[in-house]
């Protein structure tokens, strides 16, 4: 049985963890948006070559243009799903630091903070990354039909 002293120190670590926990259920739900994303970009991808092996002329050079997109597009979402499952793995690394502190009584504040700065870094840069690929997919967007030259 633990003396209460490490009861208390193990509570207190469990309150720590409980902020980065829910961090993690939202970076969860950012990469399930963003690989939803990469699905369908890759489902459009593979249609669009379908469709390209009768196209000839016009049709063909714009096929071709919409796939170089979508292969920016899914370059992009690739980034931005890195650098979120590096902030996941951040701050995992945070939680189990948390725990390793209490049961050793060592202070892992500096280690904490500091993989919680990088991990915030990644996060920020997995958004904007995604960002990023929200504004190509928005400027390359054509709703309607296409109107005759």
């Amino acid at each position: 049985m633990l003396p209460v002293s490490d009861i208390h120190s193990v509570a207190h670590a469990i309150q720590l963890a409980v902020a980065p926990v829910f961090l993690l259920t939202g970076i969860g739900a950012m990469l399930s948006v963003m690989t939803n994303r990469l699905g369908r970009v890759i489902d459009r991808a593979r249609f669009l070559e379908h469709k390209l092996e009768t196209a000839a002329g016009a049709e063909d050079d714009a096929i071709r243009s919409h796939l170089r997109t979508l292969a920016y597009r899914a370059k992009l979402i690739g980034r931005a799903i890195n650098l979120c499952t590096t902030t996941a793995l951040l701050v995992c690394t945070v939680i189990a630091l948390l725990f390793i502190g209490a049961f050793l009584g060592v202070d892992p504040s500096i280690p904490v903070a500091l993989l919680f700065i990088a991990a915030m870094a990644a996060l920020v840069a997995g958004l904007l990354w995604f960002l990023r690929e929200i504004f190509v997919a928005t400027s390359s967007l054509h709703i309607g039909p296409d109107t005759p030259s």
